[in-house]
């Protein structure tokens, strides 16, 4: 059965970056695993941190649904629906890559997350890994719309305002007993004095502090750059100290 790892967090604190750090080390550290990388956000951008080229979305096949003349005659729904999944899944040697899409009509955004929540256990079969890049909210946690989650990164920037949503985000956790197994805090964009200085909000959280990732100048270059995080060379900052934290997460335990 796969494990399914999520990615959730306010927008802006470095979910992405994170998501794709996390991606790199996975593929370094085991080669033979198979890995199912998921763009859960509206905003999608985990494609281009990767580097890999989309052409289509879970929104978009739904948008094709709609057309009668786009099923085939004889053809269910939901088969063509699969179907079309399917071929807008972007496949590589080491990563696979599902991207939601945008939303549906005027910012409802309800039946792309039945759809994933419908097949995403199905697709998720053939992995040894899911990894979840979450959106801004917390919709694909009260909606569970992951089938169930072994190990969730909360990420918060290094501010007062970014720890106190990553304590909400625990708090809906908690008040929805979610099926969640292990949850980590990560903090980045650290400078010194950042861990220490925010060690009160930290402990009011209940979470659990795994590591924090320091503000990396190349970041902002390659995204500058628009040059793919995931190529980060191996002694760039935030590279290392992603790889401490999947150390310590004890993921492939």
């Amino acid at each position: 059965m796969a494990k399914y790892i999520a990615v959730a967090g306010k927008g802006g604190v470095g979910k992405t970056t994170f998501t794709a750090l996390l991606l790199k080390q996975m593929v370094q550290q085991r080669k033979e695993i198979s890995i199912l990388a998921v763009d859960a956000d509206p905003n999608a951008n985990l494609d281009e941190a990767l580097g890999l080229e989309v052409t289509g979305t879970i929104s978009d096949v739904l948008e094709q649904s709609k057309d009668p003349k786009a099923i085939p005659t004889g053809m269910p729904k939901n088969i063509f629906i699969e179907y079309k999944l399917q071929q807008a899944l972007v496949e590589t040697k080491d990563i696979d890559l599902l991207v939601m899409g945008g939303p549906q009509g005027a910012g409802c955004y309800c039946y792309p997350n039945d759809i994933l929540r419908k097949h995403l256990e199905t697709i998720g079969e053939g992995y040894n890994y899911v990894v979840v890049d979450s959106e801004a909210g917390l919709e694909h946690i009260s909606r569970r719309t992951i089938p169930h989650i072994d190990v969730m990164f909360v990420i918060s920037d290094s501010s007062a305002r970014g720890i106190r949503s990553a304590r909400r985000v625990y708090e809906l956790i908690q008040g929805l007993k979610s099926a969640v197994g292990t949850l980590y805090l990560i903090v980045t964009k650290t400078n010194t004095d950042s861990l220490e200085l925010l060690k009160e909000e930290i402990a009011q959280t209940g979470l659990t502090l795994l590591g924090d990732i320091p503000l990396d100048p190349m970041v902002a270059e390659y995204d500058l750059a628009g040059k793919p995080l995931f190529d980060l060379p191996d002694d760039a900052v935030s590279v290392k100290a992603v790889q401490s934290i999947l150390n310590r997460a004890g993921i492939f335990n």
